[in-house]
């Protein structure tokens, strides 16, 4: 991902005066009010492995960069779909077309695996696992593809630990979970590109099943998109579109974060407004949907410096942030 296209006075107008707020199934309330201590402890969640999750990170980049219509993007889909059947989730596949900004032509593939399909109550929880097909940022190899080890692949190995996680613990979260795996995000224009910049030519996967939904009448309760969210040293400020959308649900998960010893990764800080994933499902799908992302709120480059680069390899995937990023969501998913 992408770009800063957003403007930052979105987070102007939705500035909090720095009331807490503590939130539980979408419901605020002020810390300002006597909270009982029974209503403020958390639900018990399974521990996050992060050595599994690392695992999973690792896979997917030894098959190569995930780039559409190449051997190593088909090979790391056929595994994706394997490994949530595995854990035991119902499969969907949504194949499609996608049209880059300068008129390619990609063969392109969501995967949706669906954790208790029969709730009603439903979770929406996505990651992209395509990897962009140049090195727009880098100094050297340019045109070639990069690993996207962070950028693609973390948020994809965590949500496969999440599914590996909840089907082996003996007590479920109490409402159903869709992981959807978004292809083709990673495909806007080059940093150089010297024409116009649409904020419509990244994100296209999620595009698609937003207005193709693998269900009729689908929608969720709200919904975490992960995206660059194992790297060393990472933070993740409230993300600014997320914000605008659903600044409940950044607030309690953040709290959560915040409540499991993980503030120094979740910080209580308004970061810049992105074009993600978490868009279209927002606009177009009507579903809350927030992002968890790096960003670098006092940096102009915002990102790390991997973003886009040939160091987005596995040498800056960091166990202790994956850890922190799937405990914080899957104890969000047990205080349902």
């Amino acid at each position: 991902m992408k770009t800063n296209r957003i403007a930052l006075l979105l987070l102007a107008i939705f500035v909090f005066s720095g009331v807490a707020v503590y939130f539980k199934s979408c419901q605020e309330k002020s810390t300002s009010e006597s909270i009982p201590e029974e209503e403020i402890t958390l639900n018990p969640a399974p521990d996050f492995n992060a050595d599994s999750a690392y695992a999973f990170v690792e896979k997917q980049v030894a098959f190569g960069p995930r780039v559409n219509n190449t051997k190593a993007h088909d090979e790391c889909a056929a595994w994706l779909v394997a490994k949530l059947k595995q854990f035991g989730c119902e499969v969907t596949t949504q194949n499609f077309v996608a049209t880059t900004f300068d008129g390619k032509k990609l063969n392109s593939q969501n995967i949706i695996g669906s954790i208790n399909p029969t709730a009603t109550k439903r979770v929406l929880l996505t990651a992209h696992w395509d990897a962009r097909s140049i090195a727009d940022k880098d100094s050297i190899n340019k045109n070639k593809a990069i690993d996207g080890a962070n950028d693609g692949g973390s948020g994809v190995g965590i949500l496969l630990e999440l599914a590996r996680n909840i089907q082996q613990a003996k007590t479920k979260p109490n409402v159903g979970i869709d992981i959807i795996f978004f292809d083709t995000e990673d495909v806007g224009e080059p940093e150089d590109y010297k024409g116009e910049h649409g904020q419509n030519s990244w994100c296209l996967g999620s595009q698609y099943w937003a207005s193709h939904k693998h269900k009729d009448n689908y929608t969720a309760y709200y919904g975490i998109n992960l995206d660059m969210v194992g790297a060393k040293g990472a933070v993740f400020p409230h993300e600014g579109t997320s914000m605008q959308y659903a600044p409940m649900v950044v607030r309690n998960v953040w709290d959560i974060a915040s409540r499991l010893g993980y503030s120094t990764l979740f910080i209580d800080a308004d970061g810049g407004g992105l074009v993600d994933d978490h868009v279209p499902v927002n606009d177009v799908a009507k579903i809350q949907m927030i992002d968890i992302i790096e960003l670098r709120p006092n940096d102009p480059k915002t990102f790390g410096a991997y973003h886009h680069t040939h160091q987005d390899n596995m040498s800056v995937i960091d166990k202790n942030t994956l850890k922190a990023v799937g405990q914080t969501v899957l104890t969000v998913l047990y205080q349902e």
